[in-house]
């Protein structure tokens, strides 16, 4: 399954960021960040479908809550980062 991982600052932001998600309709799960793209150790982000990343970042720019990176994962299992 093709997925984007937005790779969050903190566990607390991370459910922030879900909430915000859901409040809109866009289901996100908060999960540990994958250790390949993990810059800084322990790490959280919040997966999303591939169909709702435009307005997933849409909700949360206008929140003021953009993600530090996103990365798409794709269906092989591989990460690659996104420019958002």
């Amino acid at each position: 399954m093709v997925s984007y991982l937005f790779i969050c600052r903190s566990l607390t932001y991370a459910q922030r960021t879900a909430h915000v998600l859901e409040r809109v309709g866009i289901p996100g799960s908060v999960q540990r960040s994958p250790k390949l793209i993990s810059r800084e150790g322990c790490g959280y982000c919040v997966r999303i479908p591939e169909r709702r990343l435009a307005d997933a970042l849409t909700v949360l720019r206008r929140e003021g809550m953009a993600p530090k990176q996103v990365f798409l994962q794709s269906a092989d299992g591989e990460y690659s980062e996104v420019k958002a």
